[in-house]
């Protein structure tokens, strides 16, 4: 891996009548899991999609992996949306199977593992899933990919602590820093915080802060919460 596994220069997107991104300019470093937090319309999530190649930019460039062809995406990037965008129709055993044929990278194998450590059973239907089991679902369905980059965006969100603290251990013990590097959007920075490496501000549309996060707990004396709490309240 290169020491960033994704750079990212002048890239900038409109949506009708907003400015989600002026010109974020941001190295993110590989081998680490990298928080990005900022309020509501911030543009966390317009910056994440456009890393994954859901939404196409209006300009500037972007290197994941040292490309920056998007038809070589698909293969180094494992995207969970915030929304639930799995069939409710489909038992988990059959979203296991699309996951498989849709990916070459998706193991089966290690999904089934992760569905028992989540308390999930093959054979429940996703419709009859509670919130926090889909939220569960989900992560199991993007940590059974060998891709170099873990997206998440808000995996913690709306759903009750015990699914959070599981998520969090389950994103920690399957994570192989030497192969490859997650990057979370996330509101609930209390639970998160100490999982974090690097973390990222944005506001507006703009990059505030990019930092290692050790590094700028003692430089400030202040633990991210509090730094938060100090830029966007």
């Amino acid at each position: 891996m290169s020491e960033n596994i994704i750079e990212i220069s002048g890239v900038k997107k409109k949506f009708p009548g907003v400015e989600a991104l002026k010109g974020i300019d941001l190295n993110i470093p590989a081998g680490m899991i990298t928080g990005i937090v900022g309020p509501n319309g911030s543009g966390k999530s317009t910056l994440l999609k456009i890393i994954s190649g859901l939404i196409v930019k209006d300009s500037g460039q972007i290197k994941i992996n040292r490309k920056n062809k998007y038809q070589h995406l698909m293969q180094d990037i494992a995207f969970l949306p915030e929304i639930n965008h799995l069939y409710k129709w489909m038992t988990i055993s059959e979203m296991i199977r699309f996951h498989e044929e849709q990916y070459s990278d998706f193991s089966p194998k290690k999904a089934e593992e992760l569905l028992n450590f989540m308390n999930l059973k093959l054979d429940q239907k996703i419709n009859n899933l509670s919130k926090g089991m889909v939220a569960r679902l989900k992560l199991v369905l993007v940590l059974s990919r060998s891709a170099a980059v873990i997206i998440l965006d808000e995996p913690l969100a709306g759903i009750d602590p015990a699914s959070r603290e599981r998520i969090l251990e389950t994103l920690i013990g399957e994570f192989d820093s030497d192969n490859q590097s997650i990057i979370l959007a996330t509101h609930e920075i209390i639970e998160a915080e100490r999982y974090l490496d690097h973390v990222i501000f944005i506001e507006n549309g703009k990059l505030l802060l990019s930092a290692n996060a050790d590094d700028l707990r003692a430089e400030k004396g202040k633990s991210i919460r509090e730094l938060i709490g100090e830029v966007f309240e």
